[in-house]
């Protein structure tokens, strides 16, 4: 018995073990171009959206993921990333806020699970801070560099209404889109943006 019990506890303290997978909001739906909302329920209907975004990103084999890549208009996004030195970063934010995006603009891959299977290289700084709040609502500021720095970017841009394809310019923009456009999952109305 007391191993079961120990064995259900580790299963609940993993993000998204208790979640459902949803379906991924894809490049053309215009939930994707809209700013999301700040939350202001904080409760059990939150913290299932959280659990169920932890799942879905998982399953997608992503890195981060905001609400309004699962339908949700809501400023929230949770992120499994590593950064340059390989150190695990896990953790969410509700109503994140991008205060500082500094350093070193460096040009790497980016993908995104809204566009799936796409990737370019985007223009990103180095170092970033956002502060927001934990699905109990206490503060938090989460800092990042390299790679987890990207993710924490991208993920913001998309509580925005923006999308890494916002970003680039010239023939990488057009490449991009080329490909999205005949891509199976394409919803040709964004794509050709």
């Amino acid at each position: 018995m007391k191993d079961r019990t120990l064995a259900a506890m580790r299963h609940r303290s993993i993000p998204g073990a208790r979640g459902r997978v949803r379906p991924l909001t894809l490049l053309g739906d215009r939930l994707l171009r809209t700013p999301c909302a700040e939350v202001t329920a904080f409760g059990p209907e939150l913290a299932r959206l959280v659990e169920d975004m932890f799942a879905t990103m998982y399953a997608a084999q992503g890195v981060g993921l905001a609400a309004n890549q699962v339908g949700e208009s809501l400023r929230v996004f949770v992120y499994d990333c590593p950064d340059d030195e390989d150190v695990r970063h896990l953790g969410h934010v509700v109503n994140p806020r991008l205060v500082e995006a500094a350093g070193v603009v460096l040009r790497g891959p980016e993908g995104c699970l809204s566009l799936p299977g796409l990737e370019a290289g985007t223009e990103r700084y180095d170092q970033a801070v956002v502060e927001g709040f934990t699905v109990d609502g206490e503060p938090v500021r989460v800092h990042g560099t390299g790679w987890f720095a990207r993710c924490l970017q991208h993920e913001c841009d998309h509580l925005d209404g923006g999308l890494y394809v916002d970003r680039l310019g010239g023939w990488r923009h057009r490449r991009v889109m080329r490909q999205a456009a005949r891509a199976p999952w394409s919803r040709r109305e964004d794509a050709s943006r």
